[in-house]
C-alpha cells in the first residue's frame, strides 16, 4: 500500500477574510471565556486550520499568566501572529466593540424604561440566576487551582481579608503572589504541572501557522520594539487622561473613572470574575456610580452579550455617568455614552499592550516556575474572592431589604435551579438567564 500524500500546505490568509472573521466573531462571542476560546479553537483550530493545535494552545498559555481578558487577548495575539500589529488591533477591537454597541443600548433601555413590570419581571429572575453563575465560576476555578493545602489556605485567607476585613482586592492579589513566589522557592516541585490547559488530539491538515512554522519577525523579542511600543501605550494613556484633566479637572467623575479602571485593568488575573469584587469596592461602594442592585443587574446584562464579561464596566459607566448627568438634564443619553467609552479605552488598553509588546517576553518565561508559581497563588487566592462576590449577590438578591426585610423564598428556588442546571446538567449559561428570566416574569405576574 501506498503512503498518503500529504495534505499541501494551505495558502496565506488575507487581510480582509481575517477582518470579516473577527467582525464575525465579535457578535457570536457568548458564553464567558471558555466559550468564547471553544468556538475560537473549533473555527481557527478545526475547521479554517489558520493556527495548529500546539501554537493555539501555546498562545493561550501565555495570555492566561497576563492580567485582563484572556479570550480578546487570545484573538488579538493571533491577530497580530497572522498580520503584525494591525491585525492584533484588529482582531482584539472587533472583539470588543460590537459588545460596547450593545451594551451601550442595553443600558439606555435598563436606565429609561427599566421600572416597567416587563423589565422589572424579567431582571427578578435574571438575578438569582446571576448569583448561581457566580458561584459555578468559582466551582470551575477552584476545581482546577485548589489542589493541595497551600492553595486552599490562601483561598481561605483572601476570603476572610475581604470578607472580614475589608481588606483591598490589590493587596490581596499582592500579598498571594508573594506568598506564592516564596513557596515556590521553598517546594518548585507543587508547580511543575500548574497552568496546563490540555488540548485535542493532533490534526491530520497542516496549518497556516503550523508547529514547525518558524516565529515571524515581527513576533521576536527586541528590547528596542519594546520601547516602541511601550512609549505609544504611554501616550495613549497620558493624552486621553491629560484631556479629561484639562478639560474637567482631576476629581471629575470621567477622570476618576478613567484612573479607576487602568488600575482594574492591571488587576484582572484569573478572569473577570476576580476583578468584579475590586469593581464593587470602587464604583459602587467608593464612588457610588451606581447602587448594589444596578451591578447585579449589570452583570446579568454583561453574561447575555456577546465579548468579554469585563465589558460589564461598560455598563457601571453608562449608569454612572448617567446618574450623574455630566453633561446637564438634557445630554443623559450623551453623558452615559460618553462615560462607556471612556471606561471601555482604559479597560482595554493594557491587554493590546501586553501582546503587541511584551508577547514574546513573557512567553520566553511561561514554564519557569518563579514565574508560574505566583500566579498560581494568585489564581487560588481570586477563588476565595469570587465566593465572596456570590455572598454579596446572594444576600441582596435573596434578602433585598436586609435581613428585617424578609427571605425570597421564590428568588432562593429560581437560584437553586439555576445552580443545579449549571454545576450538575452543564447547561449554557444562556439558556440558564433565559429560563430564569422567564420564571421571573411568571412569578411577578403570580404574586402581582
Amino acid at each position: 500500500m501506498t503512503e498518503p500524500s500529504p495534505s499541501p500546505a494551505p495558502a496565506p490568509i488575507s487581510f480582509g477574510e481575517a477582518f470579516r472573521f473577527w467582525l464575525k466573531l465579535g457578535f457570536i462571542s457568548f458564553g464567558g471565556p471558555a466559550g468564547q476560546i471553544a468556538i475560537m479553537h473549533q473555527e481557527l483550530v478545526e475547521r479554517r486550520r489558520w493556527i495548529s493545535e500546539k501554537r493555539f494552545l501555546h498562545a493561550l498559555n501565555y495570555c492566561m499568566v497576563l492580567p485582563g481578558p484572556e479570550a480578546q487577548q487570545l484573538a488579538t495575539y493571533i491577530g497580530w501572529l497572522m498580520h503584525r500589529t494591525w491585525g492584533g488591533i484588529v482582531a482584539g477591537s472587533l472583539f470588543v466593540l460590537p459588545s460596547l454597541a450593545i451594551l451601550i443600548l442595553l443600558s439606555w433601555i435598563y436606565v429609561a424604561f427599566g421600572s416597567t413590570a416587563l423589565v422589572a419581571g424579567l431582571f427578578y429572575g435574571i438575578k438569582p440566576a446571576v448569583t448561581a453563575i457566580v458561584l459555578a465560576a468559582a466551582h470551575r476555578i477552584g476545581a482546577r487551582a485548589l489542589k493541595g493545602p497551600v492553595p486552599w489556605v490562601i483561598a481561605g485567607g483572601a476570603f476572610l481579608a475581604i470578607f472580614g476585613l475589608d481588606v483591598p482586592f490589590p493587596v490581596i492579589v499582592i500579598a498571594a503572589g508573594l506568598i506564592g513566589a516564596l513557596d515556590g522557592r521553598l517546594a518548585p516541585h507543587r508547580y511543575r504541572q500548574a497552568g496546563g490547559h490540555g488540548g485535542a488530539g493532533k490534526a491530520a491538515a497542516p496549518a497556516v501557522i503550523d508547529d514547525a512554522s518558524p516565529t515571524p519577525a515581527h513576533a521576536r523579542f527586541t528590547w528596542g520594539r519594546l520601547a516602541r511600543v511601550a512609549l505609544i501605550g504611554a501616550l495613549l494613556w497620558i493624552v486621553p487622561m491629560a484631556a479629561l484633566v484639562a478639560l474637567w479637572g482631576v476629581d471629575h467623575t470621567l477622570t476618576q473613572m478613567g484612573w479607576f479602571f487602568t488600575k482594574a485593568a492591571l488587576l484582572t488575573f484569573g478572569g473577570a470574575y476576580a476583578v468584579l469584587p475590586y469593581v464593587y469596592q470602587g464604583a459602587v461602594a467608593h464612588f457610588q456610580w451606581l447602587t448594589p442592585a444596578q451591578m447585579i443587574d449589570g452583570l446579568a446584562l454583561g453574561e447575555t452579550t456577546p465579548g468579554p464579561l469585563i465589558m460589564v464596566v461598560a455598563f457601571v459607566g453608562f449608569v454612572g455617568g448617567h446618574a450623574k448627568a455630566l453633561f446637564g438634564p438634557d445630554s443623559l443619553f450623551l453623558a452615559g455614552a460618553t462615560a462607556a467609552c471612556v471606561v471601555t479605552w482604559f479597560t482595554f488598553l493594557p491587554s493590546f499592550l501586553f501582546i503587541l509588546g511584551g508577547g514574546p517576553l513573557v512567553e520566553s518565561t511561561h514554564d519557569e516556575i518563579r514565574f508560574t508559581a505566583p500566579l498560581s497563588a494568585i489564581t487560588a487566592a481570586v477563588v476565595g474572592v469570587i465566593v465572596n462576590l456570590a455572598l454579596f449577590f446572594g444576600y441582596h438578591v435573596l434578602w433585598p431589604r436586609g435581613f428585617g426585610g424578609g427571605f425570597d423564598w421564590v428568588a432562593a428556588a429560581i437560584a437553586l435551579a439555576a445552580a443545579i442546571a449549571l454545576l450538575r446538567y452543564r447547561v449554557n449559561v444562556m439558556q440558564v438567564i433565559a429560563a430564569c428570566a422567564l420564571a421571573g416574569l411568571a412569578a411577578r405576574a403570580a404574586l402581582g
